[in-house]
């Protein structure tokens, strides 16, 4: 399904200058009050991305609990200067040095399940309330902040009250567990909601989905796959690992002094987001 149809761009798109909202490897966002548009990243610029994550996470891993590992839990402005950075050392450096076979699997494999999952999205989530929802006009420039300045947009989205992680923190800092119990039951609601209708998404962390009111939705269809050969070997993985679910999806601290909740909400995802449940909201699945 297409996105909603408008004569004309809304008007508090054009009203002033656009903020910065957040980024992913692909995307930025940038907000009105009610909307949001995106800048699709360069193919450069992902790359640069992937080798500088490459860099963090094995410098985190040296030296764990010091400044890589901040850095890849908080995303900031000198993330940004080391991408531009590595971007201009990938200038440079003979291609041959820089894109691996690895580095050139990587960005393949993001590139593909980002234009599957939106091609998904629109097929089986457009008007469910699973997703926000998106409007087309005609192409208008709109301000926006930092650089570039500018953008040529044609198309918005329903921008969200907040993402489903800081909803959950700051109910965790104002000790009201009892309402973050219910969210983390509405997102398991959520995700079953997108199996039954032969979706599921691989890429479900915290960030990636976002709060309306009393509802969550799912920010980016990227992680979207409809195969279930993909869909069991993700439940396999996650039935083999070690780590308990709520420190995976980055509970851990907001839990750290709620082991019962921790305990409650692991013993119920481990039930809800397993092999025989999974296939039993499947399509056919129980047939």
């Amino acid at each position: 399904m297409k996105p909603r149809l408008l004569a004309h761009i809304p008007e508090e798109l054009t009203a002033g200058r656009l903020m910065r909202l957040g980024e992913g490897i692909g995307k930025i966002v940038y907000a009105s009050p009610h909307w949001v548009v995106k800048r699709e990243r360069s193919p450069s610029e992902i790359v640069a991305l992937i080798l500088l994550w490459k860099v963090l996470r094995r410098f985190a891993r040296i030296c764990p609990g010091h400044f890589g590992e901040r850095l890849l839990q908080r995303p900031s402005r000198l993330i940004r200067f080391l991408r531009v950075v590595m971007q201009a050392v990938m200038q440079v450096v003979p291609r041959s040095v820089w894109f691996t076979t690895h580095i050139a699997q990587v960005w393949k494999v993001y590139h593909y399940r980002d234009r599957r999952g939106t091609r998904l999205a629109g097929i089986h989530l457009a008007g469910t309330g699973l997703m926000p929802e998106r409007v087309s006009f005609p192409p208008e420039r709109v301000q926006v902040g930092g650089w570039p300045g500018w953008l040529m947009v044609s198309e918005a989205t329903e921008r969200v009250d907040d993402t489903l992680h800081h909803r959950l923190l700051q109910l965790a800092r104002a000790d009201e567990f009892e309402e973050l119990e219910v969210w983390l039951g509405r997102l398991l609601d959520l995700r079953q909601s997108g199996w039954s209708r032969g979706l599921f998404s691989l890429d479900a962390h915290l960030k990636n989905f976002g709060v309306i009111a009393d509802r969550i939705v799912l920010l980016d269809p990227g992680g979207l796959t409809d195969r279930w050969e993909d869909v069991e070997g993700h439940l396999i993985r996650l039935e083999e690992a070690t780590v308990e679910p709520h420190v995976t999806l980055g509970l851990g601290p907001m839990l750290k002094g709620r082991p019962d909740i921790a305990g409650r909400f692991n013993n119920r995802w481990k039930e809800v987001v397993s092999l025989s449940h999974v296939l039993a909201h499947w399509p056919g699945g129980s047939s």
